[in-house]
Formats: structure tokens, sequence, C-alpha cells
């Protein structure tokens, strides 16, 4: 409704009322309809918007979208955005352009903004560094009530949030954070350090953004300090921004755990072939090793043609084993992405999956011995030696899904201690592992119950 009304604005070109229809929007549908318009017209509703609404909307549009409006705006008014913005919101989206292109728009802002933005890029980056912001509030402990309000009241406008307020001692050392609600009811005289309980929680500037995002999750906070290893307060992390990362991160682990490359863009937005780029790499690293199971199945030629039967349950084994890595697989990666479980915790994580995994196994092993005892009520399909078929298949299962969830569980641990993102070993990797393993399992046990009778 919203995106069509927009679109009939701009075709009658009625500037007047399209200016007053954009500014009198709600910001979501506003993002919302913006990324939608065509790229000639992004720049025509944006270019309408009272700046205070230009800089809201302008932080909460896709990457694609924000450089096309700096693309076309005129110099002046993308000069001003850029200085409005945000100091880690500015960040934010300069790390993501080309290097040439963030030495022009830094040559835009102003002294004090610029020397802003050159010390949040020069922390590394998927650093807390990169996500603070310098605009908040910082007292001294021997400050009054009174006064601290008339330093809020003259100095709370620059900042970030006034919800908290950060006591730091002569050197710049942060060492105590207070919420404005206990300054507000308390006695004007008295001061900072009286309701001060030298408690509190802060960020390393060094810190990984995941540090970030799981302290966030583990703490009812609207904001946390930054401080370097000696203590010195130098920002602030907001929740909107751990929000909006946690998003990314979720987003990125999900496209890995589905076996493709990250998408840069939302899906409907990005082209096509960029599209088959990013997913034929996965599928042509894991066809590649599917063919080991042909390579297994040749190796137990010999058997199979002795007992055909065999071949029977072979897409049984291999699906099962590959279920149970994939369930194992994808719980680890959540649990890690949460910090529910560490590196320390892998033996826990292995003695926890060996007894899912022998409890797992036996209860498809039982259906698929009930299974076939079933069958051989009323055919002969599975011909005289059915019992030690249905054996061969229970014990296989025990064996494959048992070691599905030991593979699913421990391959993120290990390529977490390698370096490696966790997310990379996605179900479809782990599926294709146990898929050749567990065709080994299953023929050498099958070996085990009919040496001597059909092997």
């Amino acid at each position: 409704m919203v995106l069509e009304q927009l679109k009939y604005l701009i075709s009658e070109n009625d500037q007047l009322q399209l200016t007053d229809y954009t500014n009198s929007l709600n910001l979501n549908d506003l993002v919302d309809s913006i990324e939608k318009l065509p790229h000639q017209h992004q720049t025509t509703v944006f270019d309408t918007l009272y700046p205070p609404l230009a800089l809201k909307t302008f932080k909460f549009l896709d990457f694609k979208a924000q450089q096309t409006l700096l693309k076309e705006l005129p110099g002046e008014k993308v000069a001003r955005l850029l200085n409005d913005l945000p100091p880690d919101d500015r960040t934010a989206f300069l790390e993501e352009m080309p290097g040439h292109t963030v030495k022009e728009f830094i040559k835009l802002l102003s002294e004090e903004e610029r020397k802003i933005t050159l010390s949040l890029l020069g922390y590394p980056e998927q650093s807390v560094g990169r996500l603070m912001t310098p605009d908040y509030i910082a007292v001294r402990k021997d400050w009054t009530i009174l006064e601290t309000l008339n330093y809020v009241r003259e100095n709370g406008n620059d900042s970030e949030t006034v919800n908290v307020i950060y006591v730091i001692d002569e050197t710049g050392k942060l060492i105590d954070d207070v919420r404005i609600r206990e300054i507000l009811f308390v006695h004007p005289s008295k001061k900072i350090s009286d309701i001060m309980d030298n408690r509190f929680l802060n960020l390393l500037v060094t810190d990984d953004e995941e540090v970030a995002i799981s302290i966030f999750r583990k703490n009812n906070r609207f904001a946390l300090p930054v401080t370097d290893a000696n203590g010195i307060l130098l920002g602030i992390v907001t929740i909107d921004d751990v929000l909006r990362l946690a998003e990314k991160e979720d987003t990125e682990d999900i496209h890995k755990i589905g076996g493709t490359e990250v998408l840069d863009e939302p899906y409907m937005q990005t082209p096509f072939l960029e599209l088959m780029k990013k997913r034929a790499g996965w599928l042509i690293v894991l066809f590649i090793g599917e063919m080991l199971t042909a390579t297994a199945m040749g190796y137990f030629e010999d058997e199979i043609s002795k007992a055909v039967v065999l071949a029977l349950f072979v897409p049984l084994i291999i699906s099962s084993g590959g279920n149970s890595g994939s369930q194992a697989s994808t719980l680890i990666i959540r649990a890690m992405a949460l910090g529910e479980i560490t590196l320390k915790d892998w033996w826990k994580v292995m003695r926890r999956e060996i007894m899912s995994g022998v409890f797992l196994g036996m209860v498809l092993g039982i259906i698929g011995f009930i299974r076939i005892a079933a069958w051989t009520l009323f055919s002969n399909i599975y011909g005289a030696h059915w019992l030690l078929v249905a054996f061969t298949v229970m014990f296989s299962l025990v064996g494959v899904v048992l070691w599905g969830t030991i593979s699913g569980s421990m391959l993120p641990l290990i390529l977490k201690k390698a370096g490696a993102d966790p997310a990379t070993s996605s179900a479809p990797f782990v599926a294709t592992l146990v898929d050749v393993t567990g065709l080994i399992i299953y023929f050498s046990i099958a070996f085990l119950f009919f040496k001597g009778t059909l092997l």
C-alpha cells in the first residue's frame, strides 16, 4: 500500500504532496518501501525527508540502498549525512566500502568526526572497537547529584544514551556505572560516590564481536562500556548495534549450515549468477565427497553380489547416520554461538553424544529389526537368512548413528580449535562424511554376521 502510493506520487511529480506523505510514514514502512523502489526513485524519496528522519532512515537501510543514496545525493547532503551519523553506525558502513571510496568519504567529515572515525577504523575488523561509539556521559565520583544532572542536561543531547552514567577517575579509568534512575531518586546534595557499588560489567576494545553478543544475551543491559587493557573508558556499545550484528551473524551461520556461501545481499536482491556462484562451490565439494561413497560401494562389490539383500538397506543406513550427524552438528554450533559450551567442554559433549548415539541407534535398530521380522511373515524377500539381515541392520544402525553423533558434535569444536568457523561443519558436510564411513561400518558388520554363510 505504502509502496504503491509512493510510486503514484513519484509518477505525478507532486513534490509537495510526496514530501508531506513520506514524512508522515513510520520508520519501518519508510525503510521497507525505499529498499523496494527502483534505484532512480530511492534518491527521489529520500531527498524529501526532513534531516532527523533522513538520518534515522539511512541507519536502517540495507547496505546496497545506502550505497545508492550516497552515490546519487548532492555532495553537501552526503557530507551532512555522514557527519550526523553516530560514529558506530558510520564505521559499520565505511568498513563495508572499498578503500578508495572510504578515503573520499572521510574527506567529507569534519575534523572532529574524522578523528573519531579513523580511530574506530584503526581497531581490528570484527572487534568491539569497531562497534563502540565515543558519545557517552562520564562523571566524577566526587560530583554531587545536582552537578551531575546539570552536566547531563548540557551534554546529554549528544550522547548515545543517558540511561547509564559512567564514573571515571582523574585518569579516565572506569570505576563504576550508575543508572539514571538511581540518580533521579536521591537528594541533590548527595555525591555520586554515595550511590556507587563499584560493580560494573565492561567489554575490552579488542574483544571479538561474538563476545559482545554473548555478554549482552546473558545480561539485561541497554549499553556496556568499552575499555582498553588498562581500564581506560573509550566508548560504549549499545544494544541496537549488537542486535543488528547478531542478526547478521545468525544469518551467516544459517547459510553456512545449509551448505552455501554467505549471501552479501538479501536473497531476492542477489543477482542470479552471484547466487549460483555462492551455491555451486559447496555443491561441487560435497559432490566430490559423495564420490567416495561410490568408491566404498565398489570396494564391497563382492559382498553385495553374494548377498544382494544387503544393498536394500544402504539408503536406510547412510541416511540415518547423516541425519544423526546433522542433528548433533546443528545443536553444537548453536550452543557454541550462544556461549553455552566452549572448547574445554569437549569431553562432556562427547560423553553426552556417545550416550545419545547409543540410545538413538538402539531405538532405530529395534525399529529396523521389527520391520524386517514383520515383512518376513508375509514374504520371502529377505531369504532364509533374514534373522542375520535383521541383526546386521540393527547393529549397523547403532554403529552408524553413534558415529554420526560423535562426528557431528566434535567437528564444530575441532574447527573452532583450528581457528575456523564452526558453522562450516554444515549439515551437508557432516552428512557426506558419515555417508562414506557409514557404508564401511555397515559392510564390516555384515561381514561379521554373514561370514561362513553368504560371505
